[in-house]
Parts: C-alpha cells; sequence; structure tokens
C-alpha cells in the first residue's frame, strides 16, 4: 500500500474532501495528515479522526508544504509514498492505477481533472465537477472516472505534476525536497528536475484520477483566481532562488515534462554604475556579479540575505577586468541593456548552444566570452539538509 502525506494551512474545509476520497476509494493506505499551524480546527478535527490508518501531526508554526511533504514521508510506514494536496479527491481506482506502473527508480503521477479555471494543457482535463469545496459532485467524477478508466486503459505519457507517488528508498536517495524553496513554490519544479538527472522514469498515468481544485492549498484567497500577498512575497522569493540555483527559469514541454537548459557557472561584469533596479535584476541569474561600485550593494545584501541561502557577499564583487574573469562564461557590458539584450540574460545557455570555447562573442551591447562550457547539472541532483 502507499502512505500518503496531506499538509494543510486553514485549508479543513478541503481536507474532509481529501480524507473522504481517500477512504472511498483507497481504505487501505495510509494518510499522514499535517497540520501546519492552522487555526481552522483542523487540528481539533484530525486528532478526533480515530482512524488506525491516519497518522495526524501538527505544528504550531507554519513552514510550507516544501518543509511538511518530507516531514511526513520520514514518518510514513509504507515503502510507498505520495503526496496529496489537501483540494485534491482521488478517483475509484486511483491506487491500483498508479501502482501497476511503479517500478524502482520511477515516479509515478496522476491525471489531474480540473474546473476551467488555468489554462488547458495536454498534461490534464478540464471538466467541471464543482468549482469548490462545497457542491463537488464527487458522484458525477466517479463516473465520469470509470468511463475515462475504460478508454485510457494502461496508456500512459511522459509528464510530471502532483500528485505523485515513488518508493520511499528513491524519495530519500536524492534527498527529498530542497529546503531552499520552503515555504513554496516550485520546490516541485526543481525535484522533477533532479529526479530526472538521477535517471528516474517520469510516468504520468492517464487512468489514475484526481480532481484538482486548484490552488487552494496555499495561492488563492476567497476570492478563487486572487493570490493572496503572502503567495505573492514567497513566490517572488522562490522564483530568484530557483534561478540562483539552475541559472534559467522553468520550462516544461507540452505534458509538462522539465525541458532543462544546461547549467554554467556566470560571471556578469558591469562596467557601469548599478542603480538599485538594476543590482536586484542582475544578480539572480549569474554567480558573480563584478561591480564598479558599492552605492547600493550593502543596503540590498541586507534586505535579499534573509531570502535566500546563497552567500550575496561573495557573489558581488569588486570589478575587475573582464577578460581576468575565470568563471565559466563572462558576460561583460554596461547596466544598461539594449532592447531584446534580457531576453540573452535570461537564456544564456539556449544563446551559447553553438558557442565555442575559447571565443569572444558580441550580442546587442554585450561582449561574451566561453571559458568553459562544462555542464554543472548534476552537482545539483542531491540535497543535504541541516540537522
Amino acid at each position: 500500500m502507499v502512505s500518503f502525506v496531506i499538509p494543510g494551512y486553514n485549508n479543513l474545509r478541503h481536507l474532509k474532501n481529501c480524507y473522504e476520497s481517500v477512504k472511498k476509494h483507497a481504505p487501505d493506505c495510509e494518510m499522514i495528515i499535517i497540520d501546519d499551524g492552522s487555526t481552522d480546527g483542523t487540528w481539533e478535527w484530525a486528532r478526533l479522526l480515530m482512524d488506525p490508518n491516519v497518522l495526524a501531526i501538527r505544528f504550531d508554526e507554519r513552514r510550507g508544504h516544501t518543509i511538511r511533504y518530507d516531514f511526513g514521508i520520514s514518518k510514513a510506514k509504507h515503502d510507498i509514498v505520495g503526496i496529496l494536496h489537501c483540494d485534491m479527491i482521488i478517483g475509484p481506482n486511483y491506487v491500483q492505477n498508479m501502482l501497476k506502473h511503479l517500478k524502482p527508480k520511477t515516479v509515478v503521477c496522476g491525471t489531474r481533472v480540473e474546473p476551467p479555471i488555468h489554462p488547458h494543457g495536454r498534461e490534464k482535463i478540464i471538466m467541471d465537477f464543482g468549482m469548490d469545496f462545497h457542491d463537488l459532485r464527487t458522484s458525477d467524477f466517479d463516473a465520469f472516472c470509470k468511463r475515462t478508466q475504460e478508454a485510457n486503459a494502461n496508456h500512459t505519457t511522459k509528464g510530471m505534476f502532483a500528485p505523485w507517488i515513488l518508493y520511499k528508498e528513491d524519495f530519500d536517495y536524492v534527498g527529498g525536497h530542497d529546503p531552499l524553496f520552503a515555504p513554496f513554490p516550485y520546490e516541485d519544479s526543481d525535484i522533477f528536475q533532479r529526479w530526472m538527472l538521477a535517471g528516474y522514469d517520469m510516468v504520468q498515468s492517464r487512468d489514475a484520477l484526481v480532481y484538482h481544485l486548484t490552488c487552494r492549498g496555499h495561492r488563492f484567497t476567497e476570492e478563487i483566481g486572487k493570490d493572496d500577498e503572502y503567495y505573492k512575497v514567497v513566490s517572488r522569493k522562490a522564483a530568484r532562488n530557483y534561478v540562483r540555483k539552475w541559472g534559467s527559469w522553468i520550462q516544461n514541454d507540452e505534458y509538462q515534462l522539465p525541458i532543462m537548459s544546461p547549467k554554467y557557472n556566470v560571471a556578469f561584469v558591469i562596467n557601469s554604475r548599478l542603480s538599485p533596479l538594476a543590482l536586484e535584476y542582475f544578480e539572480p541569474w549569474c554567480d558573480a556579479l563584478y561591480v564598479t561600485d558599492d552605492t547600493h550593494v550593502k543596503e540590498y545584501i541586507l534586505k535579499e540575505q534573509p531570502n535566500t541561502k546563497y552567500d550575496l557577499s561573495s557573489r558581488i564583487r569588486k570589478h575587475i577586468d573582464w577578460r581576468e574573469a575565470s568563471e565559466d562564461i563572462v558576460v561583460s557590458m554596461d547596466s544598461y541593456l539594449e532592447e531584446g539584450a534580457s531576453y540573452v540574460i535570461e537564456n544564456l545557455a539556449k544563446v551559447l548552444e553553438d558557442a565555442e570555447v575559447g571565443e569572444t562573442y558580441a550580442v546587442f551591447n554585450m561582449k561574451i566570452r566561453v571559458n568553459n562550457k562544462r555542464d554543472r547539472r548534476n552537482e545539483l541532483i542531491f540535497i543535504t539538509k541541516e540537522s
């Protein structure tokens, strides 16, 4: 059987539906329900369930699902673990149709059925079985699942999105989620890439269905589709850390399978004075930022350092001649970018796909020196967490 980890923060209304769906369609599975500092009665409900297949865990402080997933998985009693969002309900045969594709070094994800809120995608099915916790048409959804399972029996595609399952041993092997992205988001894109780099097979079962109300666990306010202020703050933080780590932004194919770019060690040598906004823009996109003056650097580090594990004092350095920089890729430029130059900054590995080591290229108002093209992505696979 499977141990499902289900964290929640003030989502009791949705969590009850998720719980009931698992009890109905996968009664032998373990549920690790984690109350992430809720104030809506989640703990009072969870601790009174008296369900032998439920492990309820309470935390007083909200730290987000990035951390809570890993803690829950560490407590799982089964060898196979998975996650569910609290705003998901599983359909009939969900577990069976996931397990039949599971092997060591394989991650199997389900197929989300969602109401028409987000754009269509080939990895999901857009179908309205209710827009919120109180109007779910579960009987209609169950009937839809059975029809879809007949049409898509044993069908798989190559994609990856929550919800997923894998062997606990395989989850632990890469170190789980990266706390860099706590409380959320983008921890999923990070771990998907790391699984792929570790050689795991990524399988989407097209006959294992969940109904997903989308983003009710951490993003939307009471007004569906409107981001809350907390999400905006932590999303900005996580996005900047994602770029610092991977050197590029998230890309996926039509089935949401990650498309990865090489990760090079990059230096920007800025030959003119940086404004605070320019400093904020350039810093995440490189590993070393050489600046002509430090007028705004101290203030920037004081503000930004609490948001990242990267040592910004060592990343932002005194100006040198760009030809003396030893990083893999060295970009010399003024702080003012010509129109279109930002595309080069944000897609540097793609732009340099055919570039030759030892060559220097003039692109817009930039000079780009290619000292090395050693791909450093494999250095990012494993996570060692602080004790």
